[in-house]
């Protein structure tokens, strides 16, 4: 995945506690960025404010991460997000970091969003205010 294929980045710094003994940043941490990216993307196109008043919304059902590169302390990095395909309930996530001006990627992840109602506790239809802000953002889908 590169750049040219996202809208939507999140920039975050690399923090001193995010390193591991080793010094580079702890495969964990990166799995966080991508969570920042998430709740980004959710917030800025979808328009989705998360509190305990949500009550319905995504959760993530699917997590895989392909790691490329190392990334030390200091840096900043930018986390790409976009949504590639919907269906009634889920979508297709894809997401990368990348680090702050570079087009080489650390880490890029697929994974599976599921549309979930909170006070039901089970998966529902994707409202069509959010997929059609999905449509509208990302173009392709």
């Amino acid at each position: 995945m590169g750049r040219l294929q996202f809208r939507h980045f999140f920039e975050m710094a690399v923090r001193w506690g995010d390193l591991d003994a080793l010094g580079h940043v702890n495969n964990v941490q990166l799995m966080r960025y991508l969570e920042s990216g998430r709740v980004a993307y959710c917030e800025d196109v979808l328009a989705i404010a998360f509190g305990k008043q949500l009550k319905a919304g995504w959760i993530l059902a699917d997590l895989q991460a392909t790691f490329s590169n190392q990334l030390h302390y200091p840096a900043r990095v930018e986390v790409a997000t976009r949504i590639t395909s919907m269906g009634n309930s889920s979508a297709n996530i894809d997401a990368a970091i990348f680090p702050k001006d570079s087009k080489k990627d650390l880490l890029t992840s697929k994974g599976i969003f599921v549309w979930f109602d909170y006070e039901k506790q089970k998966s529902a239809r994707i409202p069509e205010k959010v997929r059609h802000a999905i449509m509208e953002y990302e173009k392709t889908v």
